[in-house]
């Protein structure tokens, strides 16, 4: 970009952000893929800018290029100028060396990324890590770094943060995670934080919690920020603008209140239908509901071992369940519930402590795996990230036929090749994907091929533990319709374990809420989910978000009422 198209942009004055004209393209075996065409956008100052869109949509690129963090296979062309802090003059990133970026990145412009877990190094302390970019752009004594990174961690509302500095980041939430991550982006007052899917799997109050947290940097700090995100009932209340962005291109920018008032592009239609809102599913009826219960909990105690001499941990406290044939029953709670806890006992995985739990006849406490094993024909399990409980090496046909050879119903993988593509077709998938390998394949068809492993051997019972919450909402919205599909022609039970109540509106019978280990309501769909009578519960369903950016900040000053 010329010096005097960058000078025209510092005249302006209003922009921290000026994107003209951006191209990405990636070098790849199978040739050039174009990841970004033609975009152009720009940011002004304390403006919440969000970019909305499928994976694959172009919108992390975008994001990236503005610090400079784009691959070596990756070439740019178009312009991304960027104010710096003091104001006082701009930046165009594409081409800079490295020295330059690092100049940039953390003083004018800082990245909060979608995976804490990845983002942090578990080696250091939280303190050491949030002074880390401190260090890099200054000297400064301990004294000073690690009264910066007390003064952080304070500002985004990690409790007692003068004993916690000193804390790894395994000792932390994953919500609490998050906040450390935006810490160190705030670390050096940095003029625009770009938020890359910061409350994707987050429980639905830790995800109100980052939002407010975001918002409070652009109120307090001076911020402006573009978030990131491929649901549109996130963005409803934080922000200004929304650019929607499809197969690399933006179509559709506005206004937050009138794009979601009057959305003119197909696409943008498509992304807020796809938004979970409660009570506008049917209510679902329990074909089976004379037969003896699958699942019976009767004062279910689960308590992991202490180590080093500490007590143990009671992880779930004394509750009582039934699941009926042909039910689904949505376990919801927020992360440290014992939702995951409960399932894993259903199937075998985690030892009962106390209590009774009765899984298809068998009593789990003190059983041994040999005499459980013949129960585990009937049972199916979908879990939370597919890609991780495939095995890489074997393709998608073996990776089904799996338990069909280990169960006996075929002798070998090539002799079960016809009941695998029986059951792709089942899940809507062709029967060609059977030679493909996992990493061939997206998150939503990955999440298809568990589902039809899960019920490759008809089950009677199927553990669902969080199996769209890292799906697009429109992927998770396929997923659903399909699992709803399957189960009203199998009608196998099926414990349905989320953290997402419009997600159980779509596919649960009845709801059992879980907190702190304990159940503290239980009931049909529709009356848990529109008449709660637990205050966990109420606050679990308010802080739903919905594709409403009037009915979010309503929702927001309420909330703020009623804690004051």
């Amino acid at each position: 970009m010329s010096t005097d198209t960058v000078d025209e942009v510092a005249a302006e004055g209003s922009d921290v952000l000026r994107i003209t004209d951006l191209n990405v393209r990636f070098a790849t075996d199978s040739g050039t893929v174009n990841a970004v065409e033609d975009v152009s956008l720009e940011v002004g100052d304390r403006e919440v800018v969000a970019i909305v869109g499928e994976s694959g949509s172009g919108k992390s690129v975008t994001a990236r290029s503005i610090l400079g963090l784009l691959s070596d296979t990756a070439s740019e062309h178009g312009a991304v100028v960027l104010r710096s802090h003091s104001g006082g003059e701009t930046t165009d990133v594409v081409g800079l060396s490295s020295s330059r970026l690092r100049r940039i990145r953390g003083a004018d412009a800082a990245m909060v990324f979608q995976e804490p877990s990845t983002t942090l190094n578990p080696v250091f302390t939280v303190g050491w890590q949030i002074a880390e970019g401190l260090r890099a752009h200054g000297k400064y004594s301990r004294a000073e770094l690690r009264r910066r990174s007390v003064e952080m961690l304070k500002l985004v509302g990690i409790p007692d943060p003068e004993h916690r500095v000193n804390d790894y980041p395994h000792q932390f939430s994953g919500g609490q995670k998050q906040r450390i991550v935006i810490a160190m982006a705030l670390s050096l007052n940095p003029g625009l934080i770009i938020a890359d899917e910061p409350t994707t799997a987050l429980d639905v109050t830790v995800q109100a919690e980052i939002l407010g947290l975001l918002r409070r940097c652009r109120e307090e700090m001076g911020a402006s920020i573009i978030l990131i995100t491929h649901n549109m009932g996130v963005v409803a209340d934080p922000s200004d603008r929304v650019v929607v962005m499809y197969q690399g291109r933006i179509v559709e920018s506005n206004e937050v209140h009138e794009l979601f008032a009057h959305p003119q592009h197909e696409y943008t239609k498509a992304l807020l239908a796809a938004v979970p809102r409660i009570g506008r599913h049917p209510v679902r009826e329990v074909v089976d509901q004379d037969g003896d219960p699958v699942v019976t909990a009767r004062d279910l105690r689960i308590e992991y071992p202490g180590r080093l001499g500490r007590p143990g941990f009671q992880a779930v406290r004394g509750i009582d369940l039934e699941l009926r044939p042909g039910e689904v029953l949505g376990l919801v709670g927020e992360s440290g519930s014992g939702k995951t806890t409960i399932g894993r006992a259903i199937a075998g995985l985690t030892p009962v402590s106390g209590g009774s739990l009765t899984v298809l006849g068998h009593e789990m406490l003190g059983i041994r795996e040999r005499r459980f094993r013949s129960a585990r024909r009937d049972l199916g399990f979908v879990f939370q990230d597919p890609a991780s409980s495939f095995d890489p090496q074997l393709t998608i046909g073996d990776c089904i036929a799996e338990p069909l050879v280990v169960h006996g119903v075929f002798r070998d993988v090539a002799a079960a090749r016809g009941r695998v593509e029986e059951l792709l077709a089942e899940v809507q998938l062709p029967g060609e994907y059977a030679d493909r390998y996992p990493h061939e394949l997206s998150g939503g068809q990955r999440q298809r091929v568990s589902l039809a492993r899960a019920i490759s051997l008809d089950p009677t019972l199927l553990i669902a533990d969080e199996p769209t919450s890292a799906l697009d909402v429109s992927v998770q919205a396929k997923v659903l319709d399909l699992f709803r599909t399957l189960q009203d022609r199998l009608h196998f039970a099926c414990l349905f374990i989320t953290h997402d109540l419009g997600v159980v509106d779509q596919v649960a019978h009845r709801v059992a809420v879980l907190h702190e280990g304990r159940v503290v309501e239980v009931g049909t769909t529709r009356r848990v989910l529109t008449s709660p009578e637990d205050a966990y519960t109420k606050r679990l369903v308010a802080a739903i978000p919905v594709p409403d950016p009037s009915e979010q900040a309503h929702r927001r000053m309420r909330a703020v009422a009623e804690s004051s």
